[in-house]
């Protein structure tokens, strides 16, 4: 996935390339500081993504991707600045993301994975059958590739998240919204603020306190809860 980056400002261009190098295999190639040459690169070159800030001389970001969107292959749009005001502008652009500064490390993260993921599956790129349903997490300082189909249930621990499989438990180094970002929506559902179940190994469903539920699954004698807030989508997607 090849990609460029239209920031003026020099250290915020700097951080946002240390976030795309680090967590994502995104090749950069090519940085700009103005709008119009910009558009005169893409012009004679493709890309896959195009990181942009709005604020940027000569033709500023939001002109700049009106132009693009008339192009037969358009490269995804993320916005990057430190005004909210454009978001809208964003949206009716169809912007595959708008990122304010300063720049949160844990929303770079999820952004880079979810562009990767979509970009893979918009160019049929993604992996074979066979690997698509693997995770990678951490246990005992090694990375272990788990198949999702196993994983019962996670839990939040503070900044990081656990999940339980029948006789194991791993551990991921993100957050439980991060975390529940990369998992099919399919098979998982975020049942509660700090639990994930896999909707797949629910094989009883128990009636709790303020018309709650608590959840038992195969594999595993923990019950996961249902929160209040999150109840009717879960009978939604339980037919209850």
């Amino acid at each position: 996935m090849k990609a460029i980056i239209a920031e003026d400002e020099f250290t915020a261009r700097e951080e946002l390339k240390y976030f795309i190098k680090n967590y994502s295999s995104i090749e950069i190639v090519g940085e700009f500081e103005d709008g119009l040459d910009v558009l005169k690169f893409i012009q004679k070159n493709e890309v896959d993504a195009i990181f942009l800030d709005i604020n940027i001389p000569s033709i500023d970001g939001v002109m700049l991707a009106k132009n693009i969107s008339k192009f037969s292959r358009k490269p995804f749009i993320i916005f990057i600045t430190a005004y909210r005001e454009y978001a809208v502008d964003a949206f009716e652009l169809e912007a595959f993301d708008y990122i304010l500064k300063p720049y949160d490390e844990s929303r770079i993260r999820s952004m880079l994975k979810k562009l990767e993921r979509v970009y893979d599956e918009k160019n049929n790129n993604s992996p074979k059958k066979s690997m698509r349903n693997k995770i990678n997490l951490w246990k005992n300082n090694k990375i272990m590739v788990v198949d999702m189909d196993n994983i019962c249930y996670c839990c939040a621990r503070e900044r990081i998240t656990v999940a339980y499989t029948k006789d194991q438990k791993y551990s991921v180094n993100e957050s439980i919204s991060d975390f529940y970002s990369t998992l099919p929506k399919s098979k998982f559902f975020r049942c509660h603020r700090s639990y994930i179940v896999n909707i797949t190994k629910i094989k009883e469903i128990i009636p709790w306190f303020n018309n709650t539920y608590n959840l038992k699954l195969d594999g595993t004698d923990f019950q996961v809860p249902v929160s209040r807030g999150n109840i009717k989508e879960f009978r939604r997607i339980m037919n209850i």
